[in-house]
């Protein structure tokens, strides 16, 4: 503890200098391999319908960490990003009548939130994409709770939605 680097776990003894790097060459299973499973593909909980036609992801930007509780109070950081988007590919954009930079509501079964549109390729057609970070537009509010019936982690990472164009609102 008294060195300026890390001492990496495991240690199997008082005296030993830690394990930077766990498996170098093989595993520490007996073969040395990697133990893998397969596991069957499940859809997630809640998929697209005639309602909500569209899967809705969340995840974070480059410039935020979490819900933005030390990063926004960087002016720096908070310049560059101050708010959150819903990105939407151009095509469905098309569709919605949605422009770069409209204001937008995305609305689930759980709730609603209005939001800037980042019309954009990266994002493929029938996905939408929100950051998590910034509670004026919280993507949270529109997520899913329901549960891994294994691990029990809310699926956060998939919802149906729908966007509509705030009329008015440029």
């Amino acid at each position: 503890l008294n060195k300026p680097e890390a001492l990496h776990w495991p240690c199997p003894s008082l005296d030993h200098p830690g394990t930077p790097i766990l498996h170098i060459g093989k595993c520490s299973h007996p073969d040395g391999m990697g133990v893998m499973h397969a596991l069957e593909w499940k859809p997630p909980a809640e998929v697209p319908d005639a309602e909500y036609p569209y899967i809705l992801t969340t995840g974070r930007c480059i410039w935020h960490w979490h819900t933005g509780s030390m990063t926004r109070r960087s002016e720096h950081l908070d310049e560059e990003v101050p708010t959150g988007w819903i990105e939407i590919n151009p095509e469905d954009a098309a569709s919605l009548g949605v422009k770069d930079k409209e204001m937008v509501k995305a609305i689930t079964r759980r709730g609603e939130v209005e939001v800037p549109a980042k019309v954009t390729p990266d994002i493929k057609k029938g996905e939408m994409f929100m950051p998590f970070h910034f509670a004026e537009c919280a993507a949270n509010v529109l997520t899913n709770n329901a549960l891994d019936p294994v691990c029990k982690i809310p699926e956060y990472k998939a919802c149906a939605v729908k966007v509509e164009k705030i009329q008015g609102a440029e």
